[in-house]
């Protein structure tokens, strides 16, 4: 595999330039030029571009935030719970490992709560190091912040060794690492090894990205197991992928109290509404329901993954519920045909590679469909 390459790869295509308008504002000069972040959100039959759950939210758990939300609509004058202490007291006990409230803290989807770290930790002459390819947003982040990112490697074939993390931070010395296990765009989670590694070379925040965890392969540890022994470990979750509640736009972390402290001095005061968190807590109580697409969503990602070797095709392992595949030429052309033929993947930037959200059957059916058609369109360039 070749190595990939450096850059943001969730600028936005579908948004037209606006830099004349800009350039007449004093905006930020490391601002000017960028795009916001984002995939094309377009009407095409099947969507598989932002890795979310197909699985609409069953009747039961539909009525039972219905019920919640309703509860909390007469007292909408009144600010919400600052501290979302029932919330973050749900979240630890989902989470278990002993962990209590006073160890998670809960934000609108874990970009807020990646926001709120590098507030707390990073800034003007500040540094965060990542491994790319990893998630995009970190880099924008940390811009956002006005954090300097440092963007190191993963090997060329997507893998990362604890030798070659640990050699990064001790040459970097940043402020802030972040880790993605299982990573995104690859899928592939992370050998503990290499977390153990960067914990003993950094002298900063480790920040490990779980979004993905539940779609973990059986026996893949978490970080969290590893939180009673490093005071500056903080692992993040959401409640978008597995739970399916991205329109609910829940994320969280689970660390030391005294991380949860330094975080709770940067968020915006009553940050989380009443209708998040009471739309969460209902959720939360009915994970079982929620949670039981999740083995079906792995076994759709697994398919994926044998139906594209089985066309000869290069696969990066994945732990997640997307797919990380080589097309074999040109993936900006391979992106369009599939779109002609109404499925929308995700091009995230890495030369000759695109990326596929396991979805359901019909949806996989769609997709290996429509990737057939593409390569035979691209073989006949």
């Amino acid at each position: 595999m070749t190595a990939p390459q450096p850059g943001f790869a969730g600028a936005r295509p579908d948004v037209a330039s606006s830099s004349s308008r800009l350039d007449a504002l004093p905006i930020r000069d490391d601002l000017r030029g960028q795009t916001p972040y984002g995939a094309p959100q377009l009407d095409v039959a099947v969507r598989l571009n932002t890795n979310e759950n197909s699985y609409p939210l069953p009747d039961e758990v539909v009525d039972a935030i219905g019920k919640s939300l309703h509860a909390e609509l007469r007292d909408l004058n009144r600010y919400p719970d600052r501290e979302a202490d029932a919330l973050r007291a749900d979240l630890a006990a989902y989470l278990g490992l002993g962990l209590t409230a006073a160890q998670v803290w809960a934000a609108n989807g874990s970009n807020e709560v990646q926001q709120q770290l590098l507030q707390a930790f990073g800034g003007p002459g500040r540094s965060a190091l990542g491994f790319g390819p990893s998630y995009s947003m970190h880099p924008l982040l940390a811009a956002g912040t006005g954090t300097r990112w440092i963007g190191a490697f993963r090997d060329p074939d997507f893998g990362l060794s604890a030798g070659a993390a640990a050699d990064a931070v001790a040459e970097h010395d940043p402020d802030l690492v972040f880790l993605c296990s299982p990573n995104n765009p690859t899928g592939t989670a992370l050998d503990p090894s290499v977390i153990d590694a960067v914990l003993g070379a950094a002298r900063g925040m480790v920040i490990v990205d779980e979004a993905y965890a539940e779609f973990a392969r059986p026996g893949t540890p978490s970080a969290l197991t590893l939180l009673p022994s490093h005071e500056r470990l903080v692992v993040t979750r959401t409640m978008s992928k597995a739970f399916g509640f991205a329109g609910g736009r829940l994320g969280y972390l689970a660390a030391s109290p005294a991380v949860v402290d330094a975080v709770q001095l940067v968020r915006l005061p009553y940050h989380l509404s009443s209708l998040t968190q009471a739309a969460a807590r209902a959720a939360l109580a009915h994970r079982s329901v929620l949670l039981a697409n999740v083995d079906a969503i792995k076994a759709e990602r697994d398919r994926v993954v044998g139906s594209l070797r089985d066309r000869g095709l290069r696969v990066a392992d994945s732990d997640a519920n997307f797919v990380l595949f080589e097309v074999g030429g040109d993936q900006r052309l391979a992106w369009r045909h599939m779109l002609d033929n109404g499925v929308l993947v995700r091009d995230v930037g890495l030369p000759g590679w695109l990326r596929v959200t396991a979805g359901t059957p019909a949806e996989t059916d769609a997709f290996l469909s429509a990737l057939d058609a593409s390569l035979s369109a691209l073989e006949e360039k």
